[in-house]
């Protein structure tokens, strides 16, 4: 049985820093909160801890992790050239919920990379990750993390998640757990690439809760969307992020039609919604109105939803607004698999 830790966002345990950080340098994965979702961590130097990550999670060996670096690290090390617009990014956002796709330098590992000759670098926010972060390897070390589920399935905003996530494999597939409370923005990072600056200019190729005007601001140009030779990156297949439980969105207006038909066809539905309602479904998750709020809770509530014993969640669609646009691309994803379930129901 692998040993598990509990500490919180508040309070530091430094034992249990030191323990993780050793898990890493050994070639071990730790499962460690970040302000966003609970990462799966490996050594990003260590092409055996980040085959492990893969097979850990299912994921496909040409989709990219992310590497977390803390706030004293040197991007040189890892980037072989750092543009200037990245230093005003870092400067504004990190530590934040933003990665940057900057120029992979030689000796950092293809496999990091998805075999591109880019890499995905993050500051996280969260005091527990850059405890974590320091320790290892003397805060010169880089931590490949990608979301700590199975691929596709919906992020761990708790360490509990991520437990019930790898459930009877988590002691033989994971070697230790921090635990640092829920994540305070709750979906994952923006990401933007700057690999390709002088040809294509900045490229958002996942939005999040930094937006999308945010950045421009600081950078003085409008972000341009990916195009065919942009760089695969992380969370960004058209399915993802999506429970077991068919997801599907419906305007506010269109939803006592659906519920109706829904009900008609024998259908238990759980309902997520930010507005009081009196629809009658099996389950109703009342969300906050606010964006910021909204993405916080979002992930707790699909996972709540998918154990409720339900045939369909269907989600009230939200506003388009560009403070809107990470959880909106989070809930596309989720029911992209399930886009055609109303309208065989017609």
């Amino acid at each position: 049985m692998n040993e598990k830790s509990t500490s919180s966002a508040m309070h530091i345990d430094a034992a249990a820093i030191m323990h993780a950080a050793r898990k890493l340098e050994q070639g071990g994965l730790v499962a460690f909160p970040t302000e966003t979702v609970y990462g799966l961590g490996g050594d990003a130097e260590n092409p055996a801890a980040i085959a492990a990550i893969y097979a850990a999670k299912g994921r496909p060996a040409n989709h990219p992790v992310i590497v977390h670096v803390s706030p004293e690290a040197d991007i040189g090390y890892w980037a072989a050239s750092v543009p200037v617009q990245a230093r005003r990014l870092i400067a504004s956002f990190w530590p934040g919920p933003l990665t940057l796709i900057l120029k992979r330098a030689a000796h950092i590992p293809d496999a990091v990379a998805g075999g591109q000759d880019s890499v995905g670098l993050r500051c996280p926010s969260h005091p527990v990750a850059q405890a974590l972060l320091r320790e290892f390897r003397g805060g010169k070390g880089g931590i490949a993390g990608p979301s700590a589920n199975k691929f596709g399935h919906v992020s761990p905003t708790t360490a509990e998640h991520v437990r019930e996530e790898f459930g009877s494999d988590a002691d033989s597939l994971v070697d230790y757990v921090l635990d640092g409370g829920q994540s305070e923005v709750g979906i994952e990072s923006t990401i933007v690439d700057l690999s390709r600056i002088d040809t294509h200019g900045p490229v958002l190729l996942r939005p999040g809760q930094i937006s999308a005007d945010r950045i421009a601001a600081v950078l003085g140009v409008p972000l341009s969307s990916p195009d065919a030779s942009a760089p695969r990156a992380s969370g960004t297949l058209d399915a993802h992020y999506a429970p077991n439980t068919p997801v599907v969105q419906v305007g506010p207006d269109a939803l006592p039609q659906v519920l109706e038909k829904l009900a008609a066809a024998g259908k238990k539905v759980a309902l997520i919604c930010r507005l009081q309602t009196s629809h009658v479904v099996a389950v109703t998750r009342p969300m906050p109105e606010a964006a910021d709020a909204y993405a916080h809770d979002l992930y707790a509530a699909l996972r709540d939803m998918d154990h409720a014993g339900v045939d369909i969640i269907v989600v009230e669609a939200l506003p388009v607004s560009g403070e809107w646009q990470g959880v909106n691309d989070r809930l596309r994803r989720a029911a992209f698999d399930s886009q055609g379930l109303l309208s065989s129901l017609s």
